[in-house]
Protein backbone atom coordinates (compact mmCIF):
# COMPACT_ATOMS: atom_id res chain seq x y z
CA UNK A 1 0.00 0.00 0.00
CA UNK A 2 1.35 3.11 -0.47
CA UNK A 3 0.35 4.93 2.05
CA UNK A 4 -1.80 4.67 5.56
CA UNK A 5 -5.14 5.28 5.16
CA UNK A 6 -6.63 7.58 8.12
CA UNK A 7 -10.42 6.56 9.13
CA UNK A 8 -12.59 6.44 12.01
CA UNK A 9 -14.44 2.98 13.63
CA UNK A 10 -17.92 3.54 14.17
CA UNK A 11 -19.21 1.57 16.79
CA UNK A 12 -17.17 0.24 19.70
CA UNK A 13 -19.95 -1.71 21.93
CA UNK A 14 -21.93 -4.33 21.07
CA UNK A 15 -20.41 -6.33 17.86
CA UNK A 16 -18.03 -3.52 17.25
CA UNK A 17 -16.21 -4.60 20.47
CA UNK A 18 -15.12 -7.43 18.08
CA UNK A 19 -13.79 -5.10 15.71
CA UNK A 20 -11.79 -3.41 18.64
CA UNK A 21 -10.31 -6.12 19.73
CA UNK A 22 -9.54 -8.57 16.83
CA UNK A 23 -9.72 -6.73 13.41
CA UNK A 24 -8.60 -3.39 14.07
CA UNK A 25 -5.13 -4.12 15.73
CA UNK A 26 -4.40 -6.24 12.91
CA UNK A 27 -5.33 -3.35 9.95
CA UNK A 28 -3.08 -0.53 12.68
CA UNK A 29 -0.20 -2.42 14.15
CA UNK A 30 0.15 -5.84 12.18
CA UNK A 31 -0.37 -4.37 8.64
CA UNK A 32 0.66 -1.00 9.48
CA UNK A 33 -1.61 -0.04 6.77
CA UNK A 34 -4.11 2.44 8.59
CA UNK A 35 -4.16 5.13 11.14
CA UNK A 36 -7.37 5.29 13.17
CA UNK A 37 -7.70 8.75 13.87
CA UNK A 38 -11.37 9.08 15.89
CA UNK A 39 -13.74 6.40 17.44
CA UNK A 40 -17.10 7.00 17.74
CA UNK A 41 -19.72 5.42 20.23
CA UNK A 42 -23.11 6.92 21.69
CA UNK A 43 -22.28 5.34 24.92
CA UNK A 44 -18.73 6.83 25.94
CA UNK A 45 -18.38 3.10 28.58
CA UNK A 46 -18.05 1.49 25.19
CA UNK A 47 -14.94 3.89 24.19
CA UNK A 48 -12.71 1.27 26.89
CA UNK A 49 -12.66 -1.77 23.86
CA UNK A 50 -10.56 1.03 21.22
CA UNK A 51 -8.79 2.65 24.45
CA UNK A 52 -7.31 -0.77 25.47
CA UNK A 53 -7.32 -2.75 22.37
CA UNK A 54 -4.90 0.08 21.08
CA UNK A 55 -3.95 2.26 23.56
CA UNK A 56 -5.85 4.35 21.91
CA UNK A 57 -6.05 8.44 23.10
CA UNK A 58 -9.24 9.39 24.70
CA UNK A 59 -9.56 12.33 23.99
CA UNK A 60 -10.15 10.91 20.16
CA UNK A 61 -13.10 8.98 21.48
CA UNK A 62 -16.62 10.51 20.70
CA UNK A 63 -20.18 10.25 21.25
CA UNK A 64 -21.24 12.47 17.94
CA UNK A 65 -19.94 11.45 14.32
CA UNK A 66 -20.30 14.80 12.78
CA UNK A 67 -18.34 16.10 15.18
CA UNK A 68 -15.70 13.37 14.61
CA UNK A 69 -15.63 13.72 11.16
CA UNK A 70 -15.30 17.41 11.27
CA UNK A 71 -12.53 17.29 13.59
CA UNK A 72 -10.70 14.14 11.94
CA UNK A 73 -10.06 14.49 8.33
CA UNK A 74 -9.73 10.74 7.24
CA UNK A 75 -10.17 8.44 3.89
CA UNK A 76 -12.68 5.95 5.53
CA UNK A 77 -15.40 5.45 8.18
CA UNK A 78 -16.05 1.77 9.22
CA UNK A 79 -19.57 1.49 10.36
CA UNK A 80 -20.15 -1.48 13.03
CA UNK A 81 -23.81 -0.17 14.84
CA UNK A 82 -27.59 -1.24 14.33
CA UNK A 83 -28.95 -1.38 10.96
CA UNK A 84 -31.65 1.31 11.55
CA UNK A 85 -28.41 3.41 11.88
CA UNK A 86 -26.97 2.54 8.95
CA UNK A 87 -28.28 5.05 6.36
CA UNK A 88 -27.73 7.88 8.89
CA UNK A 89 -24.06 6.90 9.03
CA UNK A 90 -23.93 6.52 5.62
CA UNK A 91 -25.10 10.30 4.63
CA UNK A 92 -22.56 11.52 7.19
CA UNK A 93 -19.61 9.67 5.86
CA UNK A 94 -20.57 10.40 2.31
CA UNK A 95 -21.11 14.33 3.29
CA UNK A 96 -17.60 14.46 4.26
CA UNK A 97 -16.20 12.50 1.12
CA UNK A 98 -15.12 9.26 2.44
CA UNK A 99 -14.85 5.67 1.31
CA UNK A 100 -17.22 3.34 3.27
CA UNK A 101 -16.77 -0.10 5.32
CA UNK A 102 -19.74 -1.26 7.31
CA UNK A 103 -21.06 -4.44 8.85
CA UNK A 104 -24.09 -6.14 7.02
CA UNK A 105 -26.80 -5.45 6.07
CA UNK A 106 -26.75 -2.36 4.01
CA UNK A 107 -29.95 -1.27 5.88
CA UNK A 108 -32.68 -2.48 8.21
CA UNK A 109 -35.31 -2.20 4.75
CA UNK A 110 -35.40 -3.17 0.70
CA UNK A 111 -35.89 0.85 0.87
CA UNK A 112 -33.38 2.39 3.01
CA UNK A 113 -31.00 -0.51 1.19
CA UNK A 114 -31.74 1.30 -2.08
CA UNK A 115 -31.45 4.81 -1.28
CA UNK A 116 -27.94 3.69 0.42
CA UNK A 117 -27.09 2.17 -2.89
CA UNK A 118 -28.37 4.86 -5.17
CA UNK A 119 -26.56 7.42 -2.70
CA UNK A 120 -22.76 5.66 -2.61
CA UNK A 121 -23.10 5.44 -6.71
CA UNK A 122 -24.23 8.70 -7.39
CA UNK A 123 -21.19 9.82 -4.80
CA UNK A 124 -18.48 7.66 -6.32
CA UNK A 125 -17.38 6.71 -3.60
CA UNK A 126 -16.40 3.13 -2.65
CA UNK A 127 -18.47 0.87 -0.18
CA UNK A 128 -18.14 -2.94 0.80
CA UNK A 129 -20.46 -4.62 3.49
CA UNK A 130 -18.73 -7.00 6.06
CA UNK A 131 -20.24 -10.38 4.75
CA UNK A 132 -17.68 -12.01 7.03
CA UNK A 133 -18.87 -15.86 6.45
CA UNK A 134 -17.97 -16.06 2.76
CA UNK A 135 -14.72 -15.07 4.12
CA UNK A 136 -14.59 -17.85 6.26
CA UNK A 137 -11.54 -20.00 5.51
CA UNK A 138 -13.95 -23.28 5.04
CA UNK A 139 -16.44 -21.26 2.54
CA UNK A 140 -13.37 -19.77 0.72
CA UNK A 141 -12.06 -23.45 0.57
CA UNK A 142 -15.66 -25.11 -0.53
CA UNK A 143 -15.63 -22.03 -3.13
CA UNK A 144 -12.61 -22.80 -4.71
CA UNK A 145 -13.14 -26.22 -4.96
CA UNK A 146 -16.40 -25.60 -7.10
CA UNK A 147 -15.09 -23.50 -9.07
CA UNK A 148 -11.67 -25.41 -9.95
CA UNK A 149 -13.93 -27.21 -12.50
CA UNK A 150 -12.34 -31.00 -11.17
CA UNK A 151 -15.41 -31.90 -10.22
CA UNK A 152 -17.85 -31.05 -12.88
CA UNK A 153 -20.36 -28.60 -13.34
CA UNK A 154 -22.32 -27.96 -10.16
CA UNK A 155 -25.79 -29.02 -10.06
CA UNK A 156 -27.61 -28.30 -6.86
CA UNK A 157 -26.79 -27.13 -3.55
CA UNK A 158 -28.16 -27.77 0.17
CA UNK A 159 -27.60 -25.58 2.68
CA UNK A 160 -28.43 -25.75 6.92
CA UNK A 161 -28.51 -23.27 9.77
CA UNK A 162 -30.41 -25.00 12.97
CA UNK A 163 -30.05 -23.66 16.78
CA UNK A 164 -31.67 -23.44 19.60
CA UNK A 165 -32.99 -20.40 19.92
CA UNK A 166 -35.43 -20.19 22.05
CA UNK A 167 -34.07 -18.03 24.93
CA UNK A 168 -34.04 -15.32 22.75
CA UNK A 169 -35.33 -12.08 23.18
CA UNK A 170 -37.81 -11.10 20.78
CA UNK A 171 -37.23 -7.15 19.53
CA UNK A 172 -38.00 -6.87 16.24
CA UNK A 173 -41.32 -5.25 15.83
CA UNK A 174 -41.58 -4.15 12.44
CA UNK A 175 -41.18 -7.08 10.85
CA UNK A 176 -43.85 -9.42 12.12
CA UNK A 177 -43.87 -13.27 10.78
CA UNK A 178 -39.47 -12.72 9.73
CA UNK A 179 -37.43 -12.46 12.30
CA UNK A 180 -35.17 -15.69 11.21
CA UNK A 181 -34.92 -14.13 7.52
CA UNK A 182 -34.11 -10.76 8.52
CA UNK A 183 -31.47 -11.26 11.90
CA UNK A 184 -29.73 -14.27 10.29
CA UNK A 185 -30.43 -15.64 6.22
CA UNK A 186 -28.58 -12.67 4.60
CA UNK A 187 -25.10 -14.62 5.15
CA UNK A 188 -26.41 -18.05 3.76
CA UNK A 189 -27.95 -16.29 0.82
CA UNK A 190 -24.74 -14.46 0.14
CA UNK A 191 -22.53 -17.60 0.80
CA UNK A 192 -24.97 -19.44 -1.83
CA UNK A 193 -24.38 -16.91 -4.18
CA UNK A 194 -20.74 -17.31 -4.03
CA UNK A 195 -20.92 -20.92 -4.26
CA UNK A 196 -23.22 -20.83 -7.32
CA UNK A 197 -21.21 -18.75 -8.92
CA UNK A 198 -24.57 -16.84 -10.27
CA UNK A 199 -27.42 -13.82 -8.83
CA UNK A 200 -31.02 -15.57 -7.83
CA UNK A 201 -33.52 -15.67 -10.23
CA UNK A 202 -36.53 -16.98 -8.34
CA UNK A 203 -37.12 -17.45 -4.80
CA UNK A 204 -39.68 -19.37 -2.68
CA UNK A 205 -40.14 -19.29 0.73
CA UNK A 206 -42.20 -21.59 3.47
CA UNK A 207 -41.68 -19.67 7.29
CA UNK A 208 -43.47 -20.50 9.95
CA UNK A 209 -43.41 -20.72 13.60
CA UNK A 210 -44.07 -24.25 15.40
CA UNK A 211 -46.11 -24.21 18.95
CA UNK A 212 -43.12 -23.69 20.94
CA UNK A 213 -41.09 -21.15 19.65
CA UNK A 214 -41.19 -17.70 21.89
CA UNK A 215 -41.14 -15.52 18.68
CA UNK A 216 -43.47 -12.98 17.38
CA UNK A 217 -42.12 -13.57 13.79
CA UNK A 218 -41.31 -16.60 12.22
CA UNK A 219 -37.78 -18.24 12.90
CA UNK A 220 -38.42 -21.57 10.86
CA UNK A 221 -37.74 -21.23 7.26
CA UNK A 222 -37.64 -23.33 3.51
CA UNK A 223 -36.56 -21.97 0.93
CA UNK A 224 -35.82 -22.85 -2.37
CA UNK A 225 -34.15 -20.56 -5.29
CA UNK A 226 -33.29 -21.12 -8.83
CA UNK A 227 -30.23 -19.10 -9.85
CA UNK A 228 -29.54 -17.40 -13.07
CA UNK A 229 -27.06 -19.63 -14.41
CA UNK A 230 -29.47 -22.54 -13.54
CA UNK A 231 -27.77 -24.09 -10.40
CA UNK A 232 -30.43 -25.31 -7.68
CA UNK A 233 -30.75 -24.01 -4.04
CA UNK A 234 -32.51 -25.26 -1.05
CA UNK A 235 -31.95 -23.65 2.42
CA UNK A 236 -33.06 -25.06 6.04
CA UNK A 237 -33.10 -22.78 8.60
CA UNK A 238 -34.50 -22.58 12.35
CA UNK A 239 -34.09 -20.90 15.24
CA UNK A 240 -36.20 -23.36 17.41
CA UNK A 241 -34.91 -26.71 16.85
CA UNK A 242 -34.25 -28.93 20.08
CA UNK A 243 -30.77 -28.83 19.01
CA UNK A 244 -27.63 -26.79 17.00
CA UNK A 245 -26.94 -29.29 14.65
CA UNK A 246 -25.19 -26.46 12.09
CA UNK A 247 -25.22 -23.00 14.44
CA UNK A 248 -23.17 -19.89 13.45
CA UNK A 249 -19.47 -20.90 12.04
CA UNK A 250 -20.43 -24.92 11.79
CA UNK A 251 -22.49 -23.94 8.87
CA UNK A 252 -23.53 -26.83 6.39
CA UNK A 253 -23.38 -26.70 2.73
CA UNK A 254 -23.63 -29.88 0.04
CA UNK A 255 -22.57 -29.21 -3.68
CA UNK A 256 -23.48 -31.78 -5.49
CA UNK A 257 -21.31 -31.61 -8.73
CA UNK A 258 -21.19 -33.44 -11.84
CA UNK A 259 -18.01 -36.07 -10.70
CA UNK A 260 -18.37 -35.75 -6.85
CA UNK A 261 -20.28 -34.53 -4.20
CA UNK A 262 -18.76 -31.88 -1.72
CA UNK A 263 -19.99 -32.01 1.44
CA UNK A 264 -19.04 -28.93 4.60
CA UNK A 265 -19.56 -29.51 7.56
CA UNK A 266 -18.66 -27.58 10.83
CA UNK A 267 -15.68 -26.70 8.95
CA UNK A 268 -14.44 -29.93 7.43
CA UNK A 269 -14.94 -30.70 3.81
CA UNK A 270 -15.68 -34.26 2.66
CA UNK A 271 -15.21 -34.82 -1.18
CA UNK A 272 -17.08 -38.21 -1.84
CA UNK A 273 -17.98 -40.30 -5.22
CA UNK A 274 -19.63 -43.57 -6.55
CA UNK A 275 -18.83 -43.56 -10.24
CA UNK A 276 -15.99 -45.80 -9.79
CA UNK A 277 -17.22 -48.86 -7.92
CA UNK A 278 -13.69 -50.17 -7.87
CA UNK A 279 -12.81 -47.01 -6.58
CA UNK A 280 -15.21 -44.85 -4.08
CA UNK A 281 -14.00 -41.70 -2.78
CA UNK A 282 -14.78 -40.50 0.58
CA UNK A 283 -12.03 -38.39 2.23
CA UNK A 284 -11.34 -34.91 3.89
CA UNK A 285 -9.99 -32.27 1.10
CA UNK A 286 -7.68 -30.26 3.43
CA UNK A 287 -9.11 -25.99 3.47
CA UNK A 288 -6.90 -23.52 2.02
CA UNK A 289 -4.24 -21.76 3.77
CA UNK A 290 -4.41 -18.38 4.53
CA UNK A 291 -2.46 -15.32 6.80
CA UNK A 292 -6.61 -13.50 7.33
CA UNK A 293 -9.73 -14.53 7.16
CA UNK A 294 -13.33 -13.28 7.91
CA UNK A 295 -13.15 -9.65 9.10
CA UNK A 296 -9.54 -9.17 8.99
CA UNK A 297 -9.19 -10.19 5.07
CA UNK A 298 -12.42 -7.82 4.78
CA UNK A 299 -10.65 -4.98 6.06
CA UNK A 300 -7.25 -6.52 3.95
CA UNK A 301 -9.23 -6.17 0.82
CA UNK A 302 -11.28 -2.91 1.30
CA UNK A 303 -8.62 -1.13 1.74
CA UNK A 304 -5.81 -2.31 -1.12
CA UNK A 305 -9.56 -1.46 -2.99
CA UNK A 306 -8.91 1.87 -2.04
CA UNK A 307 -5.86 2.02 -2.50
CA UNK A 308 -6.72 1.33 -6.03
CA UNK A 309 -6.62 -2.27 -5.79
CA UNK A 310 -8.97 -4.82 -7.18
CA UNK A 311 -12.68 -4.21 -6.62
CA UNK A 312 -13.83 -6.93 -3.49
CA UNK A 313 -16.40 -9.56 -4.08
CA UNK A 314 -18.25 -7.65 -0.80
CA UNK A 315 -18.77 -4.50 -2.80
CA UNK A 316 -21.88 -2.93 -2.61
CA UNK A 317 -22.74 -3.66 -6.27
CA UNK A 318 -22.58 -7.29 -5.54
CA UNK A 319 -23.98 -6.89 -1.91
CA UNK A 320 -27.64 -5.39 -3.05
CA UNK A 321 -28.29 -8.47 -5.29
CA UNK A 322 -28.00 -10.68 -2.04
CA UNK A 323 -29.78 -7.82 -0.57
CA UNK A 324 -32.83 -8.19 -3.15
CA UNK A 325 -32.81 -11.71 -2.73
CA UNK A 326 -33.16 -11.74 1.11
CA UNK A 327 -35.93 -9.20 0.78
CA UNK A 328 -37.12 -10.97 -2.11
CA UNK A 329 -37.87 -14.04 0.37
CA UNK A 330 -39.37 -12.15 2.75
CA UNK A 331 -42.07 -11.40 0.36
CA UNK A 332 -42.38 -14.58 -0.93
CA UNK A 333 -43.06 -15.89 2.25
CA UNK A 334 -45.49 -13.37 3.36
CA UNK A 335 -47.28 -13.95 -0.12
CA UNK A 336 -47.17 -17.92 -0.41
CA UNK A 337 -45.88 -17.21 -3.54
CA UNK A 338 -42.97 -17.41 -6.10
CA UNK A 339 -41.28 -14.03 -6.59
CA UNK A 340 -38.99 -13.02 -9.33
CA UNK A 341 -36.09 -12.01 -7.60
CA UNK A 342 -34.12 -9.48 -10.53
CA UNK A 343 -38.39 -7.93 -10.97
CA UNK A 344 -37.83 -7.48 -7.08
CA UNK A 345 -35.09 -5.71 -6.55
CA UNK A 346 -35.43 -4.02 -9.72
CA UNK A 347 -38.37 -2.45 -9.25
CA UNK A 348 -37.38 -1.43 -5.93
CA UNK A 349 -34.10 0.79 -6.95
CA UNK A 350 -36.43 1.96 -9.76
CA UNK A 351 -38.69 3.64 -6.85
CA UNK A 352 -35.89 5.00 -4.99
CA UNK A 353 -33.98 6.27 -7.72
CA UNK A 354 -33.47 10.19 -7.14
CA UNK A 355 -35.28 11.72 -10.09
Amino acid sequence: MARKLKFIHVGTGGFGSNWCKNVLPYAVNELQAAELVAAVDINPEAHTNVIEALNFDPKQCYTDLRQALQENPCDFVNIVVPPFAHEYAVDLALEFNCHILMEKPIAEDMESSCRVYHKVKQSGKKMAISMSHRYDQDKKSLEALIKSGDYGKLHYLIGRFTANNRHAVNNLKEYAHQNFLISSVIHHFDIIRTLSGANAKTVYTQSWNPDWAPFKEHATALIQMEMENGVRAFFEGSKTNATALNNWTRDYFRAECELATLELNHREITLRSDLDPAQKINRPVPLLEGDSWSHRLIMKEFMEWVQGGPEPANSIDDNIQSTGLQFAAIQSGLTKQIVDVQAFLAEHLHRTAVR
